[in-house]
């Protein structure tokens, strides 16, 4: 879609864009937080996590804030700044990587949704019974073809959403305040272990994959770009919808060591924070908690949705995907990327029924496929600052955006490596027959699939995706 063929009432407000951001990142991972980080450190080590975390998510979306600024040409996002810096193939890669990780985050949101429900009505277990597959099934296409009536409708779905699922989150933080014991924090500091060095930076590290998850879609404004009002809004729009969200990460997270013992929170069902709620105020805690992730998990997977179609069709915009991928109908929609986004979903639904812990499984997927993106996103900001592209008429900017895109490639990198072989195995498993798209798409144009560097890196990608294949079939690595 280019810029001239946007009618005014498709185009996204500032509150539209925080709502997109917040949406993004604000669903199925708070809810969990409780145990999640119970079973991993006590309450240093979740604030040193979080610190970290904080520290290099915000440098990441400054980093996104300042490339909104500094190329406003590139207004595709995660997609178009991997392509500009780094050539066709990681543009490309970028763009699948992305595309694939939220559509294994909507088969998580999809899955906790009947699991939830299985709490209540036994039929729908956890999730990957047949009901519960056969109903996920049935919300999955109803978004569909509803998301088919045009983006402005369902962005303004998601702003009630987003707004819907905060409440009960906001009503959880208060009640925690006044119910807060500073001896049961206390006890939880050190997380019940010798207060050593040692100690504490090991259980750091068992929390950094579970932070990755819950700041997964702090680029939604950037995605969407092209539908604002107002450029400068995308990059406040992420800032503010990251500060926003981290605070209530935190004060969920913080907060409920302060009401019960570690190895309480451990035993915690999903969703955590309906067990805390339910240690202070009884039954009906659990029940409006269970309401409230519901609320919270349709409004996330309704995101993803929107971010998963548009990163497909941008991409096939500039000629990086197949050009029937930019297909859109009379509304405006990328009617051709949505289509493909959710049969891809639709196939990772059956897939769960043989998955033994599909919902964890898809989570850490999620995490490992977009970290790549976010990396290259970082770099690209960090080569600009390098080089001094743009920077011609504003040099004082140029050494803190250098020290921002260092933080931030640091930190992706980091993440990266602390998701250790297997997630890097497992990811070259879907880069590897993805890459399909990106041939055709070069036939298209009638071009060499490869350059020599790039056809060298898809034969590492090949390699790592073989070796990942063989180590599934002998049970090296399991799902």
């Amino acid at each position: 879609m280019t810029a001239s063929s946007n009618s005014s009432d498709q185009k996204l407000s500032r509150g539209a864009l925080i709502a997109l951001v917040v949406g993004s990142m604000v669903g199925s991972g708070i809810f969990a937080l409780p145990s999640s980080f119970g079973r991993a450190t006590g309450g240093l080590g979740a604030l040193i996590a979080w610190g970290i975390a904080g520290v290099g998510m915000l440098m990441l979306a400054f980093v996104f804030q300042t490339l909104s600024r500094r190329k406003p040409d590139l207004d595709t996002g995660i997609y178009a700044y991997a392509k500009a810096g780094f050539g066709d193939y990681l543009g490309f890669a970028s763009a699948v990587g992305y595309w694939t990780g939220c559509c294994l985050a909507d088969v998580a949101c999809l899955v906790l949704i009947k699991a939830t429900l299985g709490q209540f009505f036994p039929i729908f277990g956890d999730g990957t019974t047949p009901t519960a597959i056969a109903a996920a099934s049935a919300l999955l296409w109803g978004v569909h073809f509803l998301i088919l009536r045009g983006v402005k409708e369902a962005a303004a779905l998601n702003t009630v959403a987003t707004f819907a699922k905060i409440v009960p989150i906001l009503l959880f933080i208060v009640i925690v305040i006044f119910a807060f014991k500073a001896d049961i924090f206390a006890q939880n500091f050190w997380g019940g272990e010798e207060p050593t060095f040692a100690n504490v930076s090991n259980q750091v590290r068992n929390t950094m994959l579970v932070t990755v998850f819950v700041f997964v879609g702090i680029e939604g404004a950037s995605v969407y770009s092209r539908y604002a009002r107002n450029r400068d809004d995308v990059g406040i729009a992420t800032v503010l919808g990251f500060l926003g969200v981290l605070c209530l990460l935190v004060l969920v997270t913080m907060l409920s060591y302060g009401i019960l013992l570690r190895p309480e929170l451990t035993s915690l069902a999903t969703p955590s924070m309906a067990g805390v709620l339910e240690a202070i105020v009884g039954p009906w805690g659990k029940i409006f908690i269970s309401v409230g992730l519901l609320i919270s998990v349709l409004g996330n997977y309704l995101s993803w949705s929107l971010l998963a179609a548009e990163v497909l069709h941008s991409a096939a915009v500039n000629r990086t995907m197949p050009s029937f991928l930019a297909r859109e109908n009379a509304k405006k929609v990328p009617a051709g990327a949505l289509w493909l986004t959710n049969i891809v979903i639709q196939v990772f639904l059956l897939v769960t029924y043989f998955a033994e812990y599909a919902f964890t499984l898809a989570l850490k997927m999620t995490s490992s496929m977009t970290l790549i993106p976010y990396l290259l996103v970082a770099a690209y900001g960090l080569k600009l600052a390098w080089t001094g592209e743009t920077y011609a008429a504003d040099p004082r900017s140029r050494a803190i955006d250098w020290i921002r895109g260092a933080i931030a490639t640091i930190y992706a990198a980091g993440m990266i490596y602390a998701g250790g072989a297997k997630f890097l195995l497992l990811s070259a498993l879907l880069y590897a027959p993805g890459t399909v798209l990106f041939v055709i798409a070069r036939r298209e144009q009638k071009k060499t699939a490869f350059t020599l560097v790039e056809g060298l890196l898809f034969g590492a990608i090949l390699v790592a995706a073989a070796v990942g294949l063989y180590s599934l079939v002998t049970g090296t690595i399991s799902i």
